[in-house]
């Protein structure tokens, strides 16, 4: 007697099996079931009209038992004999993954769990699963939800995530490039602003993505406008732009250490001519209270004052090498004009913290809640700690708000600044994103990870993205992380992230039900990423002509100050006011009318002070010999004016500070930050 299941057809003139809608549907029968998974057998017949009745890989099966239904998810289809028959019925098995199971309250309503209570017997009955089914696993019962595509498996079914797990609990996105991860997150980010007014939004962005994908949404701080003032950095964060992550400076760095915080001494006290003790040992703390991590201003010409003071005392000769060195880094990075950003208002003081600090996360709005860094113009030794002042601040600004400043911060790139190599990376930024990782929810600081590399991602961090949005990755490694992370109803899942399309995505995790093969919507054309490129790309195409000394030019103008820049070179190269400081005085030089030299006049370059011609008529006379080293500390000369010239690059100028009063910066959340620190 023949004993294998055959194909059975439900029409509309039998009664169906209980909510089974009245049409033909291709079934079959378990013949194997474990905690996991099952198998269906089942005959196809040759004349089967619907695709929808054919078993493929990817599909979602019910399987009945009793009035209730277990799904599972199909990852692989096989013939039961070893050829396939043209004519006449062939046997296929059919291998399911369990993901939950649907309970039937009544013939209108049905509930989803991804527990299964009941699991299905020999003989059960198994077909592609029902739209009405799909809806109950997929629905979001969530008051705050947002659609970010549709079902892959079903278009008319919405694909809802939740919007407060999808923030409070962190997310990333993951894919190779060119999948769609950019176009992705700024269609998140768009429908998170639209639900959620009071979330501020900090994009990361080292490559100019999306400075055009929300150029009404955002302001965007580039290498010609972004200010973050060299005193905004922790020490490490300072020295890491200073030394570059050279190593054998550890003296150089310790002096720098107390060096910054006597020069906050200084600034706080109004006393920028002061003396300096002679000792170069390690005081800790200044009697001012501040040490080098205190978020209070100081002024870089009069850190060189102390610099110069130690060096012309009798005693510490053995620290002048040192002292000389850490002196020439200092002058060289403070007139780097790719550093302007750091240094444009080193000498002339002001606490700007509070127009710095709202400007950068928005306070207010002003109905531009983005707040786009683009990094790509700044010099690559100092991105790692743009990042991490920029995150750490965010932290702060929650915390000391008491949650009322939400940011979600967006980290394009992840693994350039938390790889997974503990020994890789710069310390700092690994440990301002890892806060927010594990601590902002509870102020109300989030995290967006988008990386095209999860392998090389710190593990740790990536853990604590609760939702994840997987788009296509063909590295293997990559693949095995994600599959790490999955449910164990979705682990088949991890063999589709090889070849899904573009901007189709596996989501999994707190924000979704359960996990989901979804479509992303699309956006507008304007409204893409990286746009400028695309319609650069485009002009070429029809025609357009590339002056090749117009981008001769631009590379150039990168290399004398910061790509992306708006200013021309006109404007950066003309004679202006405003000059860098004056070149420091070698120790032991005496001033020039001692030496019998005229004076001489000086012109301001954007890389500082080159001498001029002497005056006409002026008498010249045999320069002196060089005088003996001096004993006093050396001292600035003044510039023609009478008056120390003022800080070169200062795309707006730093208002002067009452040098008889600490300073606040007016605001109570940042005297905060100070009371903390």
């Amino acid at each position: 007697m023949n004993t294998q299941p055959h194909l059975r057809t439900v029409s509309a003139n039998e009664p169906p099996l209980p909510g089974l809608q009245h049409r033909k549907r291709t079934q079959g029968y378990v013949v194997h079931c474990d905690g996991q998974r099952a198998v269906l057998m089942a005959h196809v017949n040759p004349d089967i009209e619907h695709m929808e009745n054919y078993w493929a890989v990817g599909q979602l099966v019910s399987i009945w038992e009793g009035h209730n239904r277990v799904v599972g998810q199909t990852y692989k289809v096989e013939s039961h004999e070893s050829a396939w028959a043209e004519e006449g019925e062939n046997t296929v098995l059919v291998h399911i993954e369990l993901v939950g199971e649907i309970t039937q309250r009544d013939e209108h309503t049905a509930t989803f769990s991804s527990g299964i209570a009941n699991y299905p017997r020999m003989g059960s009955i198994g077909h592609r699963i029902r739209a009405n089914d799909l809806e109950a696993i997929y629905q979001n019962e969530s008051d705050n939800t947002i659609s970010v595509g549709s079902l892959t498996q079903e278009s008319t079914i919405e694909a809802k995530i939740d919007l407060d797990k999808l923030l409070t609990r962190h997310f990333s996105v993951v894919g190779s490039t060119g999948v769609g991860k950019s176009t992705s997150v700024s269609l998140i980010l768009r429908k998170v602003i639209a639900k959620r007014k009071d979330i501020r939004v900090l994009i990361l962005d080292p490559h100019n993505e999306f400075t055009a994908a929300f150029a009404n949404e955002s302001v965007v701080k580039d290498s010609s406008n972004l200010q973050l003032p060299f005193w905004f950095f922790m020490f490490d964060e300072f020295t890491e732009v200073v030394f570059r992550g050279q190593k054998g400076v550890e003296a150089e760095s310790e002096m720098l250490r107390d060096l910054v915080a006597e020069a906050k001494e200084r600034y706080v006290e109004g006393n920028s001519s002061g003396g300096s003790s002679a000792s170069l040992m390690r005081k800790g703390i200044s009697k001012t209270g501040f040490t080098a991590d205190s978020p209070v201003p100081y002024r870089m010409i009069d850190l060189f004052k102390i610099i110069d003071e130690k060096l012309g005392l009798l005693d510490g000769k053995a620290d002048r090498p040192i002292l000389k060195s850490l002196r020439d880094r200092l002058t060289s990075i403070s007139r780097d004009p790719r550093f302007a950003f750091m240094f444009g208002a080193a000498n002339s003081g002001g606490d700007r913290m509070v127009e710095i600090v709202s400007d950068l996360f928005r306070v207010p709005q002003n109905e531009k809640p983005i707040s786009v860094i683009d990094m790509s113009g700044l010099p690559s030794e100092v991105v790692s700690s743009v990042a991490a002042v920029l995150c750490r601040l965010a932290f702060d600004l929650a915390m000391s708000s008491q949650g009322g400043i939400q940011t979600l911060v967006v980290c394009e790139e992840a693994h350039r600044y938390i790889p997974s190599d503990p020994d890789a990376g710069f310390w700092p930024t690994r440990q301002a994103i890892a806060r927010i990782a594990k601590e902002g929810r509870k102020y109300g600081v989030y995290l967006g990870i988008i990386t095209q590399r999860p392998s090389e991602l710190d593990p740790t961090i990536l853990s604590q993205c609760n939702t994840v949005f997987a788009m296509r990755l063909s590295n293997q490694a990559d693949q095995k992380i994600i599959g790490g992370a999955m449910t164990n109803g979705a682990q088949s899942s991890v063999a589709f992230l090889a070849s899904i399309a573009n901007r189709e995505a596996i989501a999994f995790g707190e924000a979704l039900k359960t996990p989901m093969r979804l479509t992303f919507e699309t956006i507008a054309k304007e409204n893409l990423p990286g746009s400028h490129i695309y319609e650069m790309q485009e002009k070429v195409r029809n025609g357009l002509e590339i002056d090749v000394a117009t981008v001769i030019g631009r590379m150039r103008d990168s290399d004398t100050r910061s790509a992306g820049s708006s200013r021309d070179e006109e404007s950066f190269m003309a004679q202006t006011s405003t000059g860098g400081e004056p070149p420091l005085p070698q120790r032991g030089d005496a001033p020039l009318q001692q030496r019998g030299e005229a004076p001489i006049q000086r012109q301001q370059y954007a890389d500082g002070y080159r001498p001029a011609s002497p005056q006409p008529g002026a008498q010249l006379q045999s320069p002196a010999p060089r005088q003996p080293e001096q004993t006093r500390p050396p001292v600035f000369e003044d510039n023609a004016s009478g008056k120390s010239p003022e800080p070169m690059f200062a795309p707006r100028p730093w208002p002067e500070r009452d040098a008889n009063a600490r300073p606040t910066g007016g605001s109570s959340l940042i005297n905060s930050f100070r009371s903390r620190n």
